[in-house]
């Protein structure tokens, strides 16, 4: 049995005894690194229990390094700003140099300690220093869950982003803000089921890494149109036009130029694609749907590893050129380089990468693949991607959309977030705040792949689902009715009435990630009994945990399934409306439902939660009256 020993500098800390803090620090130094028998290093524990004159010595005598974290990456800081003392926390800040609005592991920073713990003198202080009240601050992500490979662009006062849909339909959303942080869904840019062209794509296939832009009255989108690698093209380039920018959009125009990464640039009456490795470039013709010249290379990248994503923008007689690069892990970053001239030669930035995650602890990772916007007031901000780990490194969430301000330099080059990396939290942009409108859900939800005709409905408040006559597992499989995962804690809750069904029909809801992996609870018949269970597909492995038979007289009655979830914790749940529900099945760790979980195909998505239906050979048509998701906080 393991025992912990107190040391007695952690005691005299505590007893805010300076003079035996010192002698013992004399006597032996290395004791500053030991940690208090809940992990916390004595240094940052210091911070929050052993006074400013403690903390002060600390720093300026003994060993401790002021990188010291703990194992959720808090520093000194942080640890300060829950003592509230104003003396230590201006010392830390102005004399040690620490950061205000540096986020833990969970994204915690000392100023959101500050503001729920009501230190007031310090919150003042910390106001004066960043420059704005807490309230007036955003957090990172500002889109969370799915939503990859941002483009924005602006029109007057709007703002407009696209991001990455790959097999899920409607294809590649379009949302609207004016303030930059508060975004909605107002469109598509593929409706038309006819023209998707998605039904025998694998999962993390389709559309990917859009670009939106805007040319005398018309909104363009691109994208890399990715099929399977069965045949000899793997991608193709789509771009579609419209004049309102939530559509609709016209139909596909297909560019047969190999590539991924599509972007637009229009420049007097010409208009010109964009396309990876590195960028090269070809011109479109004038309505944007076809080449009408061959490829050239404008640039390979700085880092010169998977060079992407490029974009270009003219600004004070420059073309800059912007790429992502390192892949879309933990080395993924911007790099940025220039030219006077549009075909080159383009001069790499002496300051790339301008964007990158370098604190291998951090909250937010894998940053990349942005694109810069002006405000109307002349404020310049970069959209980028961004990933969210939990557990051992799994982006259970997907990639999501970071915001962070761009400066340039007296020389002319642009800075994200003055080099130091994804903030956490931000001062808002100077813009009115967007309050929007209550959720719409029919926004949110999507399919894997269209559903067939008529079947999925809303009809007076409720959802007619049509089962599948595939199962889950299946490429096949239609009418999965989902909506992104927006939080590592959330309850998703389906009520519906209990169909007749035949042998080996379901009707439940689901955790998705693709065709290979996913968790459902359903109801079905198995022989002439009405059970309800929970089933993991991971790979081509299939765990059906035990199941619960029901009453028959259940049929035409209202039910409810639910699941409850905590990071990578699901607790699925079951029962009458008016009956307090019961735990079905608790699992543990769903890792699989995420890029990193299993090696299998392309997995670029992100956690799903929905409602589904399996109808095999003969027909099932089931009527949920509700399907509510509630984020919840940890």
């Amino acid at each position: 049995m393991n025992t912990f020993t107190l040391h007695p500098l952690q005691k005299v800390i505590e007893e805010r005894n300076l003079e035996e803090v010192m002698r013992i620090l004399a006597e032996e130094p290395s004791c500053i690194d030991l940690k208090t028998e809940g992990g916390v290093p004595l240094c940052l524990y210091a911070a929050q229990t052993g006074g400013f004159s403690i903390v002060k010595f600390i720093v300026e005598y003994s060993r401790a390094s002021m990188n010291t974290v703990d194992d959720r990456n808090r520093t000194i800081l942080h640890y300060a700003a829950m003592a509230g003392d104003l003396e230590m926390n201006r010392y830390l800040v102005e004399k040690v140099g620490m950061d205000i609005t540096a986020g833990d592991a969970d994204l915690m920073t000392p100023y959101q300690i500050a503001w729920e713990r009501g230190h007031k003198e310090l919150l003042a202080y910390y106001q004066e220093r960043v420059g704005a009240p807490y309230e007036e601050m955003y957090h990172n992500p500002v889109r969370t869950g799915m939503f990859p490979d941002p483009s924005i662009v602006r029109v007057g006062e709007d703002y407009y982003m696209v991001n990455s849909s790959f097999i899920f339909f409607p294809c590649i959303p379009v949302s609207h803000s004016r303030d930059l942080i508060h975004w909605e869904i107002i469109g598509h840019a593929i409706t038309n089921p006819e023209w998707a062209r998605l039904d025998e794509l694998e999962g993390g296939r389709g559309y990917w890494a859009p670009d939106i832009s805007y040319n005398n009255g018309r909104y363009y989108i691109t994208a890399t149109y990715r099929l399977n690698d069965t045949g000899t093209v793997y991608r193709k380039q789509i771009v579609v036009s419209s004049d309102r920018p939530e559509g609709p959009y016209s139909e596909p125009a297909i560019i047969d130029e190999d590539g991924i990464d599509p972007s637009i640039f229009h420049e007097d009456d010409r208009h010109y694609m964009l396309l990876n490795r590195g960028a090269r470039i070809f011109e479109l013709n004038g309505d944007c749907t076809k080449q009408i010249s061959e490829a050239s290379l404008l640039f390979y990248g700085d880092q010169k590893r998977a060079p992407e994503g490029p974009h270009l923008l003219k600004k004070d007689g420059y073309y800059y050129l912007f790429l992502a690069e390192g892949g879309t892990g933990p080395g993924h970053r911007i790099t940025v380089a220039r030219s006077k001239t549009l075909k080159g030669n383009y001069e790499p930035c002496p300051y790339n990468p301008i964007m990158r995650q370098t604190d291998e602890k951090a909250g937010i990772q894998r940053c990349g693949h942005g694109k810069p916007v002006c405000t109307q007031n002349g404020e310049w901000y970069m959209v980028y991607l961004c990933g969210r780990r939990v557990g051992d490194g799994y982006s259970i969430l997907g990639r999501e959309t970071a915001l962070d301000p761009i400066t340039w330099t007296a020389d002319g080059w642009p800075l994200v977030n003055g080099l130091k990396g994804p903030s956490v939290l931000q001062k808002r942009p100077n813009l009115p705040v967007q309050n929007l409108p209550a959720q719409n859900m029919m926004k949110e939800f999507m399919t894997p792949r269209p559903p067939e005709k008529g079947a999925v409905r809303f009809e007076n408040g409720e959802i007619v689902l049509k089962g599948s006559a595939h199962p889950l597992a299946s490429v096949r499989s239609r009418n999965i009715l989902v909506r992104r995962q927006s939080a590592f804690c959330f309850r998703a809750e389906a009520q519906l009435t209990v169909p007749e069904m035949k042998e080996g029909q379901e009707a439940g809801i689901t955790c998705y990630y693709d065709e290979n992996t996913w968790v459902c609870c359903y109801l079905s018949k198995e022989g002439e009994k009405l059970t309800v269970r929970v089933k993991e597909h991971i790979g081509k492995e299939d765990i059906e945990h035990p199941r619960e038979i029901l009453p028959e007289e259940l049929v035409g009655e209202q039910f409810v399934l639910g699941v409850e979830t905590e990071y990578l914790h699901r607790r699925f749940y079951c029962g009458k409306v008016e009956e307090e529900k019961k735990t079905l099945t608790e699992l543990p760790n769903v890792y699989y439902l995420c890029d990193e979980g299993i090696s299998m195909g392309k997995r670029f998505t992100g956690a799903m939660t929905g409602i589904y239906g399996y109808a095999g050979k003969e027909p099932l048509f089931i009527r949920f009256r509700k399907f509510d998701y509630q984020e919840l906080s940890k």
